[in-house]
């Protein structure tokens, strides 16, 4: 109560958040009659003078603010050359848009409020620094054509603009990183980090630092793809072979007999009576009298059949995967995209390939891993834009410390959001949704149906042509291909069925957008720059652009007298943020639009989280199978569902940072050693203390401190030395001479051992110096140190991930299994740092007894040849 007082007498947080953004505003349009006197030389000497300024500054902070003074006229100037290059003003809103983006916080705009245009004010007041700006993007499609598209922009005021693909040779990406604004995708951007911390020279890195980024669809990336860690693997040597036997094993077990499966969290578990029926059929195919699942030897079986399990029940062909080209392709959950070349872990992916009956891949191993929340935390400055962040303002907040703010629309939003419509079955439901279409495809209104799966989509497809309604499906497969459907999605008797976000990124334009519709004229009629030049290209384009204008403009009055683009989903979101997305796509600038969802009890989202109560109340009215209901505690009851389930896959996306913490601290630890490395300095001093490392760590396992001295097992550390280093130890094979020696430094007996150790070790590393040079030994020292580094690193993150994999079991015992995970992960990284000395000290003395004989040869023929003289 009194909340909602003071929110009417001082405005809502974001209310007063843009209020402080005005006069900022205000400062930028008063120098807009100045800025339009200024020529092209004069904005690019300003943008130099700034540069310069900038670059006395020495930290990112003292950059920062310096922005910050300069923002009104930087500003200004972008306005400026985005209207002489793209006869595009910025409004007001883009402005304050675009200071919340400089700010670091996430500006959530409408749909149709010009994001891209907005994202060039940041972009150029931070690239001023010459540290580099990261503009990322949902598709590599968008990447490309955002950059082209805003490129004049930036040119005109002297800056270099680049765009990544996924093609793309290291010596190309290193090129495009080097200008100052880059656009590209999150995983390009993350891939290349992973991959840069795997080169053996600095040259060979195509990034620069992380600046500054802007993040577009940034609840699309920053939430619903941070469910899926950054992997870059390689196979391992692991066989494959149980996976075949476990999916015949899973084939002949029967649900809720021998196994049990929970949908909501897409488990599956063995009953009593299941793990018994396991043994005996395992018996039979091997013939063994005695077979005990859970004996330690067995667990790959007992891990590969609840993988199965979850293959053949939990993941649907169509749905969750497709088949294609005799391969397993992952659908994306949230986009409906298919997803090349990413494959499922910890064998799931395998048990589904078992189960299609294809060719099964190994197994991969980890050779370097970050989860997209601790790769965009590594930039020094973060920011965003999206059309929906507000149901996620917590998250954004809690993982990434970026506060959302909203910004106005330019015109009022005026499109009507119907309640959903809730029939008995998915049957009835599609029909429904089938006869809107049909009445508004009849009166020239064009439709855009949202789904949730491929199937769906091609179900509704094969409905609408038994009843000759033309119409586009689009699946999420060729972002291009989208973008051009999309864009005309808002014509005259359109009819566009798409997965939820196809084309996500490209504006509906009512009447449809005469910019696609004259470069498909001027394609379909062979007409290309290459061929008929530049200039007569241009020529030809702008005519037929004049045309299709005129076109779309009649258009575009007679859909809005129709009552704009109307939107169907089929089925609710998990996300409410995905619903608003899709009703988002209508109602762009002040149009018309109408939204509805048509609903069946059969949804997964009313199946799994809430249906019971609707479905009673129903039976209870007596509602005949094709008659929908509408009702308040029935829109209660699905927000109530969303919101359990965005809470459950926030958790979801909180304990994997948790878990990705630990390997994040310990990541940071391993790249910073090998960027020190690559900078090639000189690592003496550290070997020597590698060296004295491993010397404490030999008396320690043959003379421990909580030991007898007489107990100590001198002689089989002088054995042990010998035999691995190659030659002589002066370490005395019994305590009475080791405790009457004097060595000086060292006080106690086990001092005077590991002072012994040090010491020749050290003789022998200078030695080596002076047999190969110390220039030729820096640079051995070099690669050495980054090649066991990787070796045990890759090591490491491989006992993590089976850590990992079965820590979870912990929790029954009472205990947090993350902190566990953490305490054995600090032992292991502990081992590892052990075993980069050890493997560092033993590669060089190896080199020290090769470079020893190939001297004593040289020496042995140099005294063959006087004799011969």
């Amino acid at each position: 109560m009194i909340n909602a007082i003071l929110t009417k007498i001082l405005g809502s947080r974001n209310e007063r958040v843009i209020k402080k953004l005005k006069p900022i505003v205000e400062k930028i349009n008063s120098l807009e009659k100045e800025f339009e006197k200024k020529s092209k030389e004069e904005l690019q000497s300003l943008t130099a003078k700034w540069r310069s300024e900038l670059q006395k500054l020495q930290t990112a902070q003292e950059q920062f603010k310096y922005m910050d003074k300069i923002l009104p006229e930087a500003f200004a100037a972008v306005r400026e050359a985005a209207k002489r290059t793209l006869g595009m003003r910025h409004y007001d809103v883009q402005l304050i848009g675009g200071i919340v983006l400089h700010q670091g916080k996430i500006a959530e705009m409408k749909t149709g409020e010009g994001k891209t245009l907005v994202a060039t004010l940041p972009s150029y007041l931070n690239a001023l620094a010459g540290r580099g700006v990261h503009v990322v993007t949902v598709n590599d499609y968008l990447a490309k054509r955002d950059a082209e598209w805003m490129g004049p922009v930036y040119n005109y005021l002297g800056l270099t603009v680049g765009y990544l693909q996924n093609q793309m040779e290291p010596p190309q990406r290193k090129e495009m990183y080097a200008r100052d604004i880059t656009y590209g995708t999150n995983s390009e951007f993350g891939f290349d980090y992973l991959r840069d911390n795997m080169v053996f020279s600095k040259e060979e890195k195509v990034q620069r630092e992380l600046f500054y980024a802007i993040v577009d669809e940034a609840d699309s990336i920053l939430i619903d793809e941070a469910r899926t860690p950054l992997i870059i693997s390689g196979p391992s040597e692991e066989s494959v072979d149980v996976y075949y036997i476990a999916d015949a094993i899973v084939r002949q077990l029967k649900k809720e007999k021998d196994f049990k499966l929970e949908e909501k969290t897409k488990t599956a578990t063995l009953t009593d009576e299941g793990i018994r029926h396991v043994e005996e059929i395992v018996k039979k195919m091997t013939g063994m009298k005695e077979f005990n699942l859970y004996d330690p030897k067995f667990s790959d079986l007992l891990h590969a059949i609840i993988q199965s399990l979850r293959a053949h029940h939990l993941f649907k062909r169509d749905v969750d995967y497709v088949v294609k080209d005799g391969k397993v392709i992952i659908v994306d959950e949230f986009t409906g995209r298919i997803m090349p070349g990413r494959r499922w872990s910890d064998g799931l992916h395998q048990a589904v390939e078992a189960k299609e009956g294809v060719k099964i891949e190994a197994e991969n191993q980890t050779l370097a891993t970050i989860t997209l929340q601790n790769y965009f935390r590594l930039y020094k400055k973060l920011a965003g834009m999206t059309g929906t962040a507000e149901t996620e303002a917590a998250e954004l907040k809690e993982i990434y410390g970026l506060d959302v703010v909203v910004i106005p629309t330019n015109k009022p939003v005026i499109r009507k959001d119907h309640p959903d419509l809730i029939f008995k079955t998915k049957r009835a439901k599609f029909n429904a949704v089938i006869k809107e279409i049909e009445k508004n495809y009849k009166i020239g209104r064009p439709v855009l149906v949202g789904t949730n799966s491929i199937e769906d989509s091609e179900y509704l497809s094969r409905l609408l042509k038994q009843r000759g309604i033309p119409h586009q499906v689009l699946n999420a497969k060729y972002h291009e291909k989208e973008a051009e459907i999309v864009a005309q999605a808002g014509r005259l008797g359109a009819v566009t069925i798409a997965t939820n976000m196809a084309g996500r990124g490209t504006d509906i334009l009512l009447g449809g957008n005469p910019e696609f519709l004259a470069k498909k004229e001027l394609k379909e009629r062979g007409i290309t720059p290459e061929k008929v030049g530049e200039e007569k290209y241009q020529e030809i384009y702008q005519e037929t652009l004049k045309k299709y204008k005129e076109i779309t403009e009649k258009e575009k009055e007679k859909v809005k007298e129709l009552g704009g683009l109307y939107i169907i989903g089929t089925e609710r979101n998990e996300s409410r943020r995905i619903d608003n997305q899709l009703r988002g796509r209508a109602g762009r600038q002040g149009d018309p639009g109408e939204s509805r969802f048509f609903l069946s009890l059969e949804d997964n989202l009313l199946r799994l989280f809430g249906s019971d109560r609707i479905k009673k109340l129903m039976e209870m009215m007596n509602v005949p199978e094709d008659e929908p209901i509408t009702h308040k505690m029935v829109s209660k009851a699905l927000e109530n569902a969303q919101r359990r389930v965005e809470e459950q896959n926030f958790q979801i996306r909180k304990r994997l940072l948790e878990y990705d913490e630990v390997y994040n601290v310990q990541r940071k630890v391993i790249y910073e050693q090998r960027n020190k490395i690559l900078e090639g300095e000189n690592f003496k001093e550290e070997i020597l203390g590698f060296m004295e490392d491993v010397a404490w760590e030999l008396v320690d396992s043959f003379a421990p401190e909580n030991v007898l001295p007489d107990e100590w097992d001198l002689e089989g550390l002088k054995k042990t030395l010998e035999t691995r280093f190659g030659f002589e130890f002066p370490i005395p094979t019994k305590y009475e001479e080791l405790m009457n020696l004097e060595v000086e430094g060292a006080p106690t007996d086990r001092e005077k051992l590991a002072k012994l150790i040090y010491d020749t070790l050290a003789e022998k590393y200078n030695e080596l110096e002076k047999l190969v040079g110390e220039g030729q030994l820096r640079e051995i020292e070099r690669v050495v140190m980054l090649d066991r580094l990787d070796q045990y690193w890759r090591e490491h993150l491989r006992a993590l991930d089976h850590i990992k994999e079965s820590i979870g079991w912990r929790g029954y015992g009472q205990r947090d299994p993350v902190v566990e995970f953490k305490k054995e992960a600090f032992q292991l990284f502990e081992d590892l740092i052990s075993n980069i000395e050890n493997g560092v000290v033993d590669s060089l003395f190896n080199y020290y007894r090769y470079a020893k004989e190939q001297v004593q040869e040289a020496q042995h023929s140099q005294d063959s040849n006087l004799q011969t003289v």
